[in-house]
């Protein structure tokens, strides 16, 4: 990869590198489409590799791994898992390569905007055709290998693996892979030029490496070459020695205390980092909360608090997951005997920590799992935002603010954490799986209903009909998106409202930017509704919205307001 994306690339060393590969023995390459600097250079790495197997006669031996559905777009890396993307630069890939066969065609990643079946697909559709010999995945998550299993014929799964990095181990992809005979290519094991060299302080990988007289570097190679039949790691060598160092590491055998210490220290198969469980009390138990951001988890952890349970939360405490299942254990060891974590716990890889230290202790961890929708979640976020701030924040105070308070996130932020979400399984280890729909607590009595107007329903012929199925003597609020627009443009529009109803209204405005939302008052999320059903003391739930489509449909949904449309 490095060979065509490094601002300072060196042609001339990195095909010396690629044929000293050769020259050891290598015969598999790695290589993708989108390696280059940029859109205008699709297909370097390919050109590269490919020449130097021609040159060194290695055409017809050599095993050539690519990858496609990427776009650069300014340099960057933008997923585009459409199928007509994958078939395209699948068949960009062909030519680029100048005749050699791709023995191995992956999707590079997941494309958010995608469906996942549909990208899928289109991998069979190339293996069906014959244009490459296999296919497989890259940078996926165990859910998303399972549903692509049911749909392809998959061969193998590229994905991060090395001491800096057990993301593979921990959520499942290596177990799942070792079971069904798929190859596990793991890139980036030594962590990238950046953190390479930090593996000479690794004690373990140090003292296995001074055993077997090789470098910190071959130790950790021998270490994932030792975890199943099934892993192939590929790193990513810029240098000839350096592709010779990997060749040696392939030739180093671990005894049986270098496995159980690298095993422990950096994972191994199922169960190698777990200890001796200890005895424990029959009644003590640990509590995992999960859910995306704003799905109810507080409320649940404090019910758990309320029955003598202890409580560890990131955002009290600070600092990352992994060192909250260091707390746990601390707790544990301590004579705690009930405990609840409420945190996000999106990824199996994540949860993984709080089941492996509850399990040194004999304790059974049961999962609840809030499996709130976005659109609830996003209200909730708000609700929480206005309790804290009194206001909505601009998009710039809002990243601010976001920096300083670990509640507090942007729509896209949240949006996100919905896309890395595995669903938990009791396979995890945990004794349970516990799934709560969510259920939004009932409201003051004292707070009455309001009506929320989209802009555009001023627009329709039938506007004034659609405002007496509201409340008309209730306060009403005109909502609207304008870029760069001003409240003073809806001036016209409520002095229109205002003639029609009996009640009080008033006008609101998100003059923010396209693209990605990054406020929460842009329509259809459910800032600005929000905001003025708290200075009013409205109840969202007994409100009313009146709206022109879909989008305001949905809103009325998240906000659970009665809908009325034009």
């Amino acid at each position: 990869m490095r060979m065509s994306t490094d601002s300072d690339r060196d042609e001339a060393l990195a095909r010396e590198t690629i044929a000293a590969a050769l020259g050891a023995g290598v015969t598999v390459f790695d290589t993708a489409h989108a390696y280059g600097h940029g859109e205008s250079e699709l297909g370097h790495n390919e050109r590269l590799v490919a020449g130097v197997l021609r040159d060194r006669g290695a055409a017809t031996t050599a095993r050539i791994v690519t990858k496609g559905g990427m776009t650069r777009p300014g340099g960057g890396w933008v997923p585009d898992g459409r199928a007509k993307a994958i078939v395209r630069d699948c068949e960009a890939s062909l030519a680029a390569l100048g005749g050699l066969p791709i023995d191995l065609y992956l999707i590079h990643a997941p494309d958010p905007r995608t469906p996942w079946r549909t990208s899928v697909r289109a991998l069979t559709r190339l293996f069906d055709q014959r244009l490459v010999r296999h296919v497989g995945l890259s940078n996926v998550n165990r859910l998303q290998l399972d549903e692509a299993l049911e749909l392809a014929p998959i061969s193998a799964v590229e994905v991060a693996l090395g001491p800096h990095d057990d993301r593979a181990l921990r959520g499942g992809i290596v177990e799942r892979c070792d079971e069904l005979g798929i190859a596990v290519i793991a890139h980036s094991p030594l962590g990238g030029p950046l953190r390479a060299d930090t593996l000479a302080r690794r004690r373990p990988l140090d003292e296995v490496a001074e055993a077997l007289a090789a470098t910190p570097a071959e130790a950790a190679l021998a270490w994932l070459l030792d975890l199943s039949p099934v892993v192939i790691p590929i790193p990513g060598a810029r240098r000839p020695e350096t592709a010779r160092s990997a060749v040696r590491a392939a030739g180093l055998t671990l005894d049986p205390a270098a496995r159980t210490g690298l095993h422990r220290a950096f994972g191994g198969p199922r169960g190698a980092r777990t200890e001796q469980p200890r005895a424990a009390s029959n009644d003590a138990d640990v509590v995992l909360v999960m859910g995306i951001p704003g799905a109810g988890k507080s409320l649940v952890a404090s019910e758990y608090v309320d029955r003598g349970y202890v409580r560890l939360n990131r955002d009290e405490r600070g600092g990352a997951l992994r060192e909250l299942a260091g707390a746990l254990d601390d707790e544990l060891s301590s004579g705690a005997l009930h405990v609840v974590l409420d945190n996000t716990y999106l990824t199996r890889a994540a949860r993984s920590y709080v089941t492996e230290a509850a399990n040194r202790h004999g304790v059974p961890v049961r999962c609840v799992w809030l499996d709130t929708p976005l659109a609830k979640a996003q209200v909730n976020l708000v609700e929480r935002m206005l309790d804290q701030f009194g206001m909505l924040p601009s998009p710039d105070e809002l990243r601010e603010l976001a920096r300083r308070h670990p509640g507090v996130l942007t729509p896209t932020s949240q949006m996100r954490t919905l896309r890395e979400l595995e669903p938990p399984s009791a396979d995890e280890g945990f004794a349970i799986v516990e799934t709560i729909a969510f259920v939004r607590p009932p409201t003051r009595h004292e707070e009455r209903a309001g009506v929320f107007v989209a802009a555009g329903v001023l627009e329709q012929p039938d506007w004034a009909h659609a405002l007496e199925q509201g409340d008309r003597s209730a306060p009403h609020l005109l909502f609207h998106w304008s870029p760069r627009g001003s409240p003073e443009a809806l001036e016209s529009d409520l002095a229109r409202l205002v003639a029609a109803i009996d009640g009080p209204a008033e006008a609101a405005l998100c003059p923010h930017a396209g693209g990605p939302p990054a406020c929460w008052c842009r329509p259809p999320l459910p800032g600005l509704p929000l905001a003025f059903a708290r200075a009013h003391a409205l109840d969202p739930a007994r409100s009313t919205l009146i709206g022109t489509g879909p989008a305001h449909r949905n809103l009325a949904a998240a906000l659970g307001a009665r809908y009325v449309s034009v």
